[in-house]
């Protein structure tokens, strides 16, 4: 049975929690690999609208397991919340899993978050201020804490001491703030720690034992490739590796059990923060994209704050299914360009008299790059009530199509609108 790796093959906000919810009805696993609640995800099922920032997307199935991997950096404090709300809702939870070695974000993390932002001024980054970075950077220094020691009032004393020795010394001396109390912080996570215990296991029996009875498993991907730590516009990235690499090292799956990787891209192209975006438009036809329809108005799940949008990229597309080996894409959001008359894809980059395709390394010459435009037909009529892939408008079947000729891969789904039965299924997957 298929391990199947659902990655975000643009900037972030593509709608993967969308496609995850409606795949998760035919998965036995769902796994939620790396990145923390600086990443969010809209949801619309039978249940309602969800908006989920660290729990899995296959949580509304009672009958899926699903669990936090260890590549995701926590801040305890919303999973209990995300948890009651969901609860409160009549969603269970009881099959929910964390892993013990996903790393703790502790509050001098979301401090230093925000101070380090501060302190670049111009060259801002535009983090979400919610700690994340620093926990990565924690994780790699070896000083970080993990979920599992919340559960140890030893090893969480031991640990958290040397961390506030040294995080301490850093946010009086180099921020001149207070500094964070032992005793208080201790006994808040340890009190976090014990709400959380019937969650938070060594979550590797579990996913051994799925494999081994070859169940189907999701691995749901959060942020967008474009933001890899290594592979994405660096500095402007997210600090932990959202593809496919990522999602073997988050999940403890071994690359050869991926059998296939589904690439979520919109049908246009949207960021949220700071960074080159080469085909980014501020024109009326950019108010038409940003803000048509509820609750897909390009709004950050998790920030708020209004999304950058642009046409389709097919360079940072295909460099995004190259480097993660995307087999097949799901293209969200064809409604939106319902109203346009013309269309515009972006097939190469110019610079000065050289054309490139491929994105460069450097932010600053990306962020110089002209876009070679091809100019499509429109289709100019309503999509959101088209359940089949033929019964697309002409130039809506030729548009994705070119989309995918120009990245190279196959299509596997489009969807024209939020709800489970506006994903249209062009090649089953699982």
């Amino acid at each position: 049975m298929p391990v199947v790796a659902v990655i975000g093959a643009q900037w972030g906000d593509e709608g993967k929690g969308h496609i995850v919810d409606m795949l998760a009805e035919r998965a036995r696993l769902v796994i939620r690999y790396g990145g923390g609640n600086n990443a969010g995800h809209t949801v619309v099922n039978r249940h309602g609208t969800f908006k989920l920032h660290i729990v899995p997307s296959g949580v509304f199935d009672p009958a899926i397991v699903n669990i936090v991997g260890s590549g995701v950096v926590v801040d305890p404090a919303v999973l209990l919340e995300e948890i009651a709300n969901l609860e409160a809702r009549g969603i269970s939870t009881a099959k929910l899993f964390v892993s013990d070695r996903a790393h703790v974000i502790m509050p001098y993390h979301i401090l230093q978050d925000k101070f380090d932002e501060s302190l670049r001024g111009e060259a801002k980054i535009g983090t979400t201020g919610r700690g994340i970075g620093p926990a990565y950077a924690d994780k790699m220094m070896r000083i970080g804490i993990r979920m599992g020691d919340l559960l140890h009032e030893e090893t969480l004393l031991q640990r958290l001491r040397l961390a506030l020795e040294i995080k301490n010394k850093m946010l009086t001396t180099w921020y001149g703030a207070q500094p964070l109390s032992l005793h208080e912080t201790f006994l808040k996570y340890l009190e976090y720690g014990s709400k959380l215990e019937r969650h938070v296991t060594d979550v590797y029996p579990i996913i051994q034992r799925a494999l081994d009875r070859d169940l189907p498993v999701l691995l749901e991907g959060a942020q967008g490739v474009l933001l890899d730590i290594d592979h994405g516009s660096y500095p402007y990235v997210t600090s932990s590796p959202p593809g496919a690499a990522g999602a073997c090292q988050g999940s403890g799956i071994p690359p050869a059990r991926l059998s296939s990787v589904i690439g979520v891209c919109k049908a246009y192209t949207t960021r949220v923060g700071e960074g080159p975006f080469p085909t980014e438009i501020e024109d009326e036809t950019a108010t038409t994209l940003r803000q048509l329809g509820t609750p897909w108005a390009e709004v950050g799940t998790t920030t708020g704050r209004l999304r950058r949008v642009g046409w389709f990229d097919a360079v940072m597309a295909r460099y995004a299914v190259r480097v993660n080996g995307i087999d097949t894409l799901a293209i969200t959001k064809l409604d939106v360009l319902d109203t346009l008359p013309r269309i515009k894809v972006c097939v190469g980059y110019r610079r000065h008299d050289t054309e490139l395709d491929y994105p460069p390394a450097n932010p600053f010459i990306l962020g110089q790059v002209e876009p070679i435009y091809e100019d499509l037909p429109g289709w100019q009529t309503s999509t959101a009530g088209v359940r089949t892939f033929d019964q697309l408008p002409a130039e809506a079947r030729a548009y994705v199509a070119r989309l995918c000729e120009l990245v190279g891969a196959r299509l596997g789904m489009v969807s024209v609108g939020p709800g489970h039965d506006q994903i249209i299924e062009v090649h089953r997957i699982i």
